[in-house]
């Protein structure tokens, strides 16, 4: 299509700024960006939308509009949401390098402009394209039975003979293409998930290409196409894991432009339907920050519980009893800690606990997460259980939430970021829900103490004192471990007396002189006469428990 047919048709709101001649240019895509940089994603006829969030002043106008020309774009299309009336620095520029500018009316979202381009090119560039767009936006605009991403992935099946699926960040199958859906091997979806954020933070261009067991995948990505989201991020970490992939079962390499074309397509549909799913959470985060605040702030029970009932029927519809409530908290930090990483906690929160189990076409329906900088608490409930089926595992564990999705968000996370969450036990009532979300966040320390990317601990692991060893900070456990343990390492250095190893056998037994002779093969009174002169060069007296919990914690941490 052309640039003219866009200007004439009013529903996009587009408003000329400058390049009345060269509104014959052929527009082959579209793109959403706030990148200042994002030359790797162009491949030339875009029809470029920004809302202008990489402009903090007019110096950045020009490197900007230099880098869309180099690239060959059709138009560049800006929105007035954010400034009002395009600044003149940018119109100045797009007319010195011919580059055609438009103003994107505030009441017309970048979703709208990128289904008409999509739906427009697809039907002059391929037939085969133009059915499935076509037949995939009725179903769309006829709301949620329309049957979202599978519908066009089954008519990329039927009409194309291509089988694909679209996948989450952390590997979860959301659509599929017919009974292929099904068929998947969860390891090789956290295998696909994994190359494609390995790919995404290396900068590598897509489709990235990938060969399993003599089969050759070929990975989109999905960027999130509304205005403000996170596919119009400045940094790829604040949006890599959060957004999805369609993986296609077939090489792409060897794909004329017009069927590398045809996917793009595709994978903007599915972005329009993934805006449509992020707004549905709304109520959820809404309902989740509104509970959280109140815990917070200290709020009395009563006013908890009130905002409890209103919470169990939008996530657990037709349950007739109260449930019961985890708390979940999630934090992702990045090397520098400029970006916030409360955002993207929330969305890989709201992917972590989706039940495999759950039926309708959202999983995630029975989950509400809100966010406060760089942390995500998730407020999960579960079906209140009779006394005798309930018992210590109750519920969430923590463990087992990651152990799918450890492989490829720690690809994602690709050395400098690190994902740790904390999961609480479940609570029977607003009264529960202080000590829960100071447990998950506890527990969550306590992952963050431990080594890896990607880390979490549950409720269980935090009744042991030695979790707390961790958190004690490096010189005051050199000089705690240096006052008790040196003057017993250098009499062993000096007679090879062996006293470290008889402390260690002494508190193992319990301080029972016999089971410890009988441990270390010596005579008790040997025993005793170790133990005597550990007391006497350390002042310390083996008899008292503050004293051999001392010793027990030196151990430890040395």
């Amino acid at each position: 299509m052309r640039l003219r047919a866009l200007l004439d048709t009013d529903a996009l709101g587009l408003r000329l700024l400058g390049g009345e001649d060269e509104l014959d240019r052929t527009v082959r895509g579209v793109m959403t960006t706030d990148l200042r940089d994002p030359s790797r994603y162009l491949a030339g006829g875009e029809l470029v939308l920004t809302g202008l969030a990489w402009r903090r002043d007019a110096s950045d106008t020009e490197p900007f509009v230099r880098i869309l020309a180099s690239a060959g774009v059709a138009a560049l299309a800006a929105g007035e949401a954010e400034l009002g009336d395009i600044p003149d620095d940018i119109v100045q520029a797009c007319a010195r390098h011919r580059l055609p500018l438009f103003a994107v009316n505030e009441s017309v979202a970048f979703a709208t402009i990128t289904e008409h381009v999509v739906r427009q090119v697809s039907g002059e560039r391929a037939g085969d394209l133009a059915a499935v767009v076509d037949r995939h936006r009725r179903l769309m605009t006829s709301g949620p039975a329309g049957g979202g991403p599978d519908v066009v992935l089954d008519l990329l099946g039927t009409d194309l003979d291509l089988r694909a699926w679209v996948l989450s960040p952390a590997g979860r199958v959301i659509a599929g293409s017919g009974a292929a859906g099904n068929t998947l091997p969860a390891p090789l979806c956290a295998r696909l998930a994994g190359e494609h954020l390995a790919a995404v933070r290396t900068g590598r261009r897509g489709p990235h290409r990938v060969t399993v067991d003599s089969v050759t995948y070929s990975l989109f990505p999905i960027r999130t196409s509304g205005r403000g989201t996170a596919g119009a991020s400045r940094d790829v970490r604040e949006s890599v894991l959060s957004d999805w992939v369609l993986a296609v079962e077939a090489d792409a390499g060897d794909w004329p432009e017009e069927r590398l074309d045809l996917l793009q397509g595709v994978t903007q549909l599915i972005a329009v339907e993934r805006d449509r799913r992020d707004a549905a959470r709304t109520v959820r985060r809404r309902l989740a920050q509104e509970v959280l605040e109140l815990v917070q702030t200290g709020a009395a029970p009563a006013e908890i519980a009130a905002r409890l009932r209103v919470a169990a029927p939008v996530l657990l519809p037709g349950l007739g009893t109260a449930p019961h409530w985890q708390v979940v908290v999630a934090r992702v930090e990045w090397e520098g800690g400029e970006i916030d990483g409360g955002s993207v906690a929330q969305s890989l929160l709201e992917e972590i606990l989706v039940d495999p189990a759950a039926s309708g076409p959202e999983p995630s329906d029975r989950i509400a997460v809100a966010h406060t900088g760089d942390e995500a608490i998730a407020l999960v409930p579960l079906p209140a259980v009779s006394g005798e089926h309930e018992g210590p595992e109750t519920g969430l564990l923590a463990d087992a939430l990651l152990a799918s999705v450890h492989d490829p968000l720690s690809a994602g996370l690709d050395g400098d970021g690190r994902l740790t969450l904390g999961v609480s036990a479940s609570v029977h009532s607003a009264e529960g829900l202080r000590g829960a979300l100071e447990e998950a966040r506890h527990a969550r320390r306590v992952a963050a103490a431990r080594p890896g990317r990607v880390c979490a601990a549950g409720h269980q692991e935090l009744a042991s004192h030695v979790l707390l060893l961790p958190f004690v900070p490096d010189d005051v456990r050199r000089a705690f471990t240096a006052r008790l343990l040196d003057p017993l390492r250098e009499y062993d250095k000096r007679h090879r007396a062996e006293l470290i190893p008889t402390l260690e056998a002494f508190l193992d037994c319990d301080g029972s002189w016999t089971r410890c002779a009988a441990r270390l093969h010596l005579h008790v009174n040997t025993l005793r006469y170790r133990v005597g002169r550990i007391e006497q060069l350390t002042g310390r007296d083996l008899s008292r428990l503050e004293d051999k919990l001392d010793f027990f914690l030196a151990l430890r941490m040395s």
